[in-house]
């Protein structure tokens, strides 16, 4: 599929309509996790970013509502989701380049450029890890086709000198994570999500820096949802989590970014 028509798309609300973009009825949806991805990331007005596997846009959208005058970069594999991160672009007034493209086949001009920060949620789970989605873009999205090595791999080479990676992922593929990030990027620091207070971290964003020399550091847990469980219908979202969403906060336990 080279394009969605326009039958096939709902438009929905981000950070409390500061954002809004086209979805895919059926296929692969955003959730909290992009947004809480954009929330981690202290970029500054006239600072490049490039996002890889930006699917419909929503994690470097929402960053660019938060801090305006981003140079941003989107690579996206599936031609139809790259279209529809270009057409949210515009709906959102921004300027935002996307580049269709395999990343490990990245165009040689985009090789020679450097950015400030990299940013990514690649697929959760590992090839063959979880029931294939009736859905093909949902599957690529959801399924590890390119392992999570080649994307830290890929990121540490398009990062400038002092530049940060950002990346959310599953808590089980932290040791992953840590692993592809030695020898090539340093001062690491990982935030845990937990849905509640008690529960075990589903959730991780690592950041890290490339020339960093700090020690690792491992923040307390995000605590997404309140109370101990879910006892009515509504959201729970914590007020500091909430102002994230709805907001377009930082997240109040942004990751430090020492030297």
């Amino acid at each position: 599929m080279m394009r969605f028509d326009d039958n096939e798309l709902t438009c929905n609300d981000f950070l409390g309509g500061r954002v809004r973009l086209l979805q895919p009825a059926s296929g692969y949806r955003a959730g909290v996790d992009p947004v809480l991805l954009a929330a981690s990331v202290p970029a500054k007005a006239g600072q490049s970013v490039l996002e890889l596997g930006c699917g419909a846009g929503v994690a470097i959208l929402c960053l660019s509502a938060r801090v305006p005058g981003l140079q941003m970069v989107g690579i996206e594999l599936q031609p139809a989701y790259a279209e529809l991160a270009r057409r949210n672009s515009e709906i959102n007034g921004c300027d935002l380049d996307v580049i269709e493209a395999d990343l490990n086949a990245l165009p040689d001009d985009l090789r020679q450029r450097r950015f400030d920060h990299v940013m990514a949620n690649p697929p959760y789970y590992r090839s063959g890890a979880h029931s294939p989605a009736s859905d093909a873009g949902r599957s690529i999205a959801l399924g590890e086709n390119t392992p999570l090595i080649d994307w830290i791999t890929v990121a540490a080479k398009r990062l400038a000198p002092r530049g940060f990676l950002h990346m959310i992922q599953k808590a089980d593929r932290l040791p992953d994570m840590l692993t592809a990030c030695e020898g090539k990027l340093g001062s690491i620091e990982v935030l845990p999500l937990s849905a509640r207070v008690g529960r075990e971290a589903e959730l991780v964003i690592l950041s890290a820096r490339k020339g960093g020399r700090a020690a690792f550091r491992l923040h307390a847990p995000l605590i997404l949802h309140a109370g101990e469980r879910h006892e009515k219908d509504g959201e729970s979202y914590t007020e500091a989590v909430s102002a994230v969403l709805r907001h377009a906060a930082p997240l109040p336990r942004n990751l430090c970014h020492r030297q």
